[in-house]
Order: C-alpha cells, then structure tokens, then sequence
C-alpha cells in the first residue's frame, strides 16, 4: 500500500519561503546596482565566511569545480604529476586533475566512513606525488590527522575537497582550515546553496590567495595585463547576494540535519532495521554536518525503486567508482582493485534529511525501506 506521506530527496521551496522576501530584496539590490561580476558583494561575501569557516582567506569562486581546478593550477600542478584522491566521490575530484594534465592516483575508501583510507594512501604516494585530495564526503571530515602526517612525511599539500562539508569539524578543527586549501560548493543542494552554480576555496597562505584571485580572473593583475593564463571562474554578485542572506541561517539549518540524522537512527533501531541497514557513522570527536544521510543496503536498486514507488525520495551518490569510469580506462585500474568502494557504490542509498523535514516524513521513509526490504 502506498504511503500517503510524500517525501521529496530535497524540498528547497521549504527553505525558500521564510527567506523570500529577504532574498529577492538582496536579487534587487543587486539588479538596481548593476554590478554583476565580482565587486562588494562578493568581496562582503569573502569577508562573511572568512569569519564563518575561521580561516584567513576565503576567495570566491564560479563552482566547487572550478574551486579545485584553480587550487590545482595555483599549485603548479600539471603533466606528469600525480595526485591521491579517493576512487569513490562526485566526478569532479578525479576530473580537475586530469583537467590540468595530471594523473588520478586512486585509493579506497574507509567503509565505515566513505572518506579516504589513510593508509591507501600511504601506499599510493610515489616520487611523481605533488598533492592529496582527501574528500570529506556526505559532510563528515577525513581523518586529517593520519593524513597531514602522510603529507608531511612526503612534503606535499592537501587540498581538502570540502565542498559538502561546510561547517563540519573533527576534534574541533572546521573543514577546509586543515589543509594547503579547502574548496567548497555551494551548489543549490548543499546545506549552503546558491541559486545556481558557486564555490570557494579557503586558505591561510596569502600567497596563495592571490594567486588564485589572479587565476580566477584569466591571470590578469591589473585589467588586460596578463601575469598568468587562468580562467575564468569569477563568482556573480547575484549569487553572492543570496549567499549572504543564507549564510547566517547555515548553522540553524545544519543543526536541524543533525537532529534529523538522530531521529533517522532512532526510528531505524526501533524499527529493528538496524540489522539490515548499514546507518552511517559520526566519528568520535567529528561533527557530521550530513549533507547527505546515506545508508547501505542489499538489494539497493530494487529498494531504491520500491521506495520511489511509495513517493520517497532518494538517490545514489554515487554509481560507479571512478577507477571504472569509461574516461579513466586508460588508468588501468579493474574491478575489485578498490573493494569498499565498490561495495559502496552498489549498496550506498540516500534518505531525505534537509532540516525542514518533518517526523512524520521520516516515519513514512523509516516504515517504506522496511517494507521495501522484506517484500
């Protein structure tokens, strides 16, 4: 029987409707300033999350791909290097670094946390290694601490692909203030979201900063004068904008995930699902921001189709690990190489859990995906 209770993956028209009015006032402002690239609102945008994230340099970016791949160029990395990143994640982490030339040196993934395996990367590091890109994936952080030390023993930076992960800390560090640099997204669905594409990285080396102030602009300091050949990955005023409105919200609407991530464990355990459904975990000392709730269960698909059935959201982050990519062959990984990874991403399923949702909703999630697994 199909549930009377519609659960979409994401509702953004619940986190809209309170901040309308503000929002199209901030749109406006913009509109009737006529300054649509970069300028006070993105620099009052910087400003704002230097404070928020606690880091000395935040510089806006057009997306969370375009912040990895201006940090990879401001870096110098380029043919002939390689970088260790994490086999299981969204495309673009493998994908900036094959834009710059460089080569993807792939390693699993812890299974409990679905972020890189510390001493898969120990392994992976060579004389050819000029970065790491651990990934702090669903929002919860990487070991940093096992890794700084792998990247200090070998002299090279880490990048922390942070861009799910604003606001999320271990032992009391928040991401993207660990590493080299740390990039984020801001893409509609994170738990910050513009209203398209918009990123940033964050750094406390200054030189680094400007660098990438430089790159983001097609390397030119000043106008027409260019020092570089970067690109063009400069964030708009609108998106910025809207950015601030939100900014001072994200810690209210992360708590609510939070909160929504303990309940989902609660109505799990007395469900008795517990045995079935693989919950995730929020590491001791770790806070978990959970972009994502993402559970493991045999038999995902049919699951996944059962619960779509019944009007539940979910979805698959994510399908097919990059070492079995069709664009990553020529790496000359195969299957089984990187076995949590994979196992993951044939049974790793993602619940709804933005902050608006409801007790209800999460009952009617809870007592599907108990119907789906015993049908």
């Amino acid at each position: 029987m199909k549930t009377t209770v519609a659960v979409p993956l994401l509702d953004l028209q619940a986190q809209y409707r309170p901040l309308r009015g503000e929002l199209l006032a901030a749109v406006t402002r913009v509109c009737d300033s006529q300054r649509f690239i970069l300028g006070p609102e993105v620099e009052t945008l910087e400003r704002e999350l230097e404070r928020a994230i606690g880091v000395s340099h935040a510089v806006a970016m057009s997306s969370g791909t375009d912040a990895i791949l201006a940090t990879l160029m401001a870096l110098g990395i380029g043919p002939g290097d390689e970088v260790v990143t994490p086999t299981y994640s969204f495309f673009a982490t493998a994908g900036c670094v094959a834009r710059v030339g460089a080569t993807p040196k792939l390693v699993d993934i812890d299974a409990a946390t679905f972020n890189a395996d510390p001493g898969s990367v120990r392994a992976a590091i060579t004389s050819r290694t000029k970065a790491i890109i651990p990934v702090h994936l669903y929002g919860q952080m990487a070991d940093m601490t096992a890794l700084l030390e792998i990247a200090h023993e070998h002299a090279v930076p880490i990048i922390e692909d942070a861009c799910q992960a604003i606001g999320a800390a271990s032992e009391g560090r928040p991401a993207g203030t660990i590493g080299a640099a740390g990039c984020f997204s801001f893409f509609p669905t994170k738990n910050l979201g513009a209203f398209g594409d918009a990123g940033l990285v964050t750094t406390n080396d200054a030189a680094l900063a400007h660098e990438l102030r430089l790159l983001r602009n097609h390397g030119a300091e000043p106008k027409y004068f260019h020092q570089r050949v970067g690109g063009n990955f400069r964030l708009d005023a609108l998106q910025a904008a809207v950015l601030r409105v939100k900014l001072p919200h994200l810690d209210r609407w992360t708590e609510a995930r939070r909160a929504n991530a303990r309940r989902y464990d609660e109505l799990f355990a007395a469900a008795g699902l517990t045995e079935q459904v693989v919950l995730p975990r929020e590491m001791p000392g770790y806070r978990h921001i959970f972009n994502q709730y993402t559970v493991c269960v045999p038999a995902r698909d049919r699951v996944r189709a059962f619960l779509t059935g019944q009007g539940i959201g979910s979805e698959i982050y994510y399908p097919v690990p990059f070492h079995l990519q069709e664009c990553f062959a020529a790496l000359g990984y195969s299957r089984g190489d990187f076995p949590h990874a994979e196992r993951a991403a044939e049974t790793a399923l993602s619940l709804p859990v933005y902050g608006e949702l409801t007790l209800e909703q999460q009952q009617a999630v809870v007592v599907a995906l108990g119907e789906a697994l015993s049908s």
